[in-house]
């Protein structure tokens, strides 16, 4: 989810806490928690402070060890530790177990989007994406507020908040089962499907799809039941050439293969350079395709330069590769 949506949960599980009796009789417990709540709600996304490194090492590592079941328990045990030597009279492991479930709620609910997390770790590093619930979701971030404000105007926080997540289950379990019914359409529709990947707007009735099948690709999006598949290409193996091997061995397109499970590439010739790039297929943009991993190449297959992240003009991607040193 995105980080506004992590907040609002975070203080909604601090409400949600006035109905543990241990908290509710305890102000001081009850301020530990309500930070507790808050900071493990953002915890596992510290891991966005790999961006000052680079998009590589960003991509490779964002959601993933830090969404791990070990660091799930780390993040729980240090937060709460910290706030403990702030608080050292309160009940510990009523502190604990807040914090710990605001940091369990996080990974939890990220692992609905389409980018998904490495929840599984250490069992498998594989993407975890269910793909139907949108980064930033309307319904459920106008859900909070509406429990913000019935709060401030003096509702009990604990039961306010119940209800709402109540509903939210509710929620969950209708974009589920809006998915399973698109997910049936496109396996009656189309032949040999062997990868869908939806990816929800913050349109109920619409959805972005890319599409695996034996052969081919298929891009295309989903509105009120009715499905257009708006670009389609030829499935073709990666070969196992020298360039390929050369630009698979580069950080950028390394950290872009071990994330992307939908992609077409291509090699182009130019006079001074080889150019090898990977295309997502998933995150089809008013006709254009920003997740990409590009690498260029001289005639000794040097990497001049590379690439990888949100490009949304090839002037901009350009700019990225410019550099004044060959990549060795």
């Amino acid at each position: 989810m995105d980080t506004g949506t992590h907040i609002a949960m975070g203080v909604a599980l601090g409400g949600l806490a006035t109905l543990d009796p241990v908290v509710q009789q305890d102000p001081t417990l009850y301020s530990a928690v309500m930070i507790g709540t808050i900071v493990g709600s953002q915890a596992p996304d510290f891991d966005t402070i790999l961006k000052l490194r680079n998009n590589a090492v960003y991509l490779r590592h964002h959601r993933g060890m830090t969404h791990s079941m070990p660091a799930v328990v780390f993040w729980g045990i240090l937060i709460s530790l910290g706030l403990y030597a702030f608080f050292p009279t309160v009940n510990f492991l009523h502190l604990w177990a807040w914090t710990f479930f605001a940091v369990i709620l996080h990974v939890f609910v990220d692992v609905f989007n389409a980018y998904g997390t490495q929840a599984y770790r250490p069992f498998t590093r594989r993407w975890v994406a269910y793909g139907f619930i949108n980064t930033f979701d309307p319904v459920i971030f106008a859900l909070h507020i509406v429990g913000f404000i019935a709060w401030g105007l003096g509702a009990d926080p604990g039961i306010t908040f119940l209800v709402i997540y109540f509903i939210l289950v509710l929620y969950y379990v209708k974009r589920y089962i809006d998915k399973r019914a698109l997910v049936k359409q496109i396996e009656r529709d189309i032949p040999n499907v062997t990868y869908i990947a939806t990816s929800p707007t913050m349109r109920q009735s619409k959805w972005r799809l890319a599409i695996s099948t034996d052969d081919r690709f298929y891009v295309g999006r989903a509105e009120k039941g009715q499905i257009e598949i708006v670009d389609e290409y030829e499935k073709v193996a990666l070969p196992n050439n020298k360039v390929i091997k050369k630009a698979k061995n580069d950080p950028n397109i390394s950290a872009f293969l071990s994330f992307s499970p939908v992609y077409r590439w291509e090699i182009n010739q130019y006079d001074d350079h080889i150019e090898v790039r990977f295309i997502d297929l998933r995150y089809r943009s008013k006709g254009h395709y920003p997740f990409v991993a590009v690498a260029q190449l001289d005639d000794n297959l040097r990497v001049l330069s590379s690439y990888t992240g949100w490009i949304f003009s090839e002037k901009k991607l350009k700019q990225k590769l410019i550099v004044d040193e060959p990549m060795m």
